[in-house]
């Protein structure tokens, strides 16, 4: 058939060819820096979409407070393009989250059975769980009590104090330690009615920060916060008193072959996030 067909006439030209015919045109006036500019805009706009997913999520222990905010804030200074962001916590109520399908991507507990429990239950990946540090328990005393931390644990004795302050031991590891350090003096029965227990350890340290509390039994990491160092002081508790706080993070499922985790993890175990853990009272691994 050598005339045209029925129905040419609707054909659309190859997009090759419309393309070769539009650079053609000259009143298209089409000039190369266009089409650089063109190109640009559209690298661009996928780089923007790439560092829209560039969001760390994580699950941080309570006690990592302040040592993880500075984490963050430094390692973000050096990797601009991804962002971290970080909700705190009581480890035993993020296990149950995590269980539950809850969105992160890092889950760094202050017990280590949490994320060695997520693995063995196929929500973490397996062999990513790392020791990062070991925490451990101080008394704390506002500045303007009358009561000398430095007397030891027995202050809490004290006529003078009424309550103290624990996290709940039923799922925060902290809470744990401070029970098994008080029953270790042979003290635990003897202030139970004092107790008064907040869900994780932040929120016992304030407590005791806002005077809700007469003294209470936190993490060191928030008692050398700035903003408690200033209004109080304390006391460290023997390690011997209480198991070892091995703390424990693990890459969750999210997080699995994200190139991003894998730089943050680096950066915690690096030079910069272990002097940051160390400055706020963490032992290193």
């Amino acid at each position: 058939m050598n005339g045209p067909y029925e129905g040419a006439g609707n054909l659309q030209p190859l997009p090759f060819v419309w393309f070769m015919d539009f650079l053609d045109r000259p009143k298209r006036k089409v000039t190369w820096l266009r089409l650089c500019t063109v190109v640009m805009c559209l690298m661009i706009w996928f780089s923007g979409i790439v560092r829209a997913d560039e969001k760390i999520l994580i699950a941080a222990a309570s006690d990592l407070n302040f040592a993880m905010n500075e984490i963050c804030r430094a390692f973000e200074k050096s990797h601009p393009g991804i962002k971290v962001e970080v909700s705190y916590g009581s480890s035993g109520n993020f296990y149950a989250q995590i269980k539950q399908s809850a969105p992160y991507d890092i889950f760094f507990s202050a017990d280590a059975s949490y994320p060695s429990r997520l693995e063995e239950e196929g929500f973490a990946v397996k062999g990513q769980r790392q020791l990062y540090a070991i925490g451990k328990i101080v008394l704390w005393i506002p500045k303007k009590s009358a009561l000398d931390p430095q007397k030891g644990l027995n202050v809490v004795l004290e006529p003078e104090l009424k309550k103290l302050a624990i996290s709940n031991p039923k799922h925060a590891p902290y809470g744990r330690a401070a029970e098994e350090s008080l029953r270790y003096y042979g003290l635990l029965d003897k202030v139970q009615s004092k107790l008064v227990f907040g869900e994780n350890i932040s929120q016992t340290a304030q407590f005791v920060q806002t005077g809700s509390a007469d003294a209470g039994i936190i993490a060191v990491s928030l008692a050398v916060s700035p903003s408690m160092a200033e209004s109080g002081s304390y006391w460290v508790i023997p390690t011997e008193s209480y198991s070892r706080l091995e703390q424990v993070y693990t890459v969750l499922q999210r997080g699995k072959g994200k190139s991003s985790v894998k730089t943050f993890l680096e950066f915690v175990q690096g030079k910069k996030g272990e002097k940051i853990l160390s400055d706020f009272g963490f032992i290193l691994p």
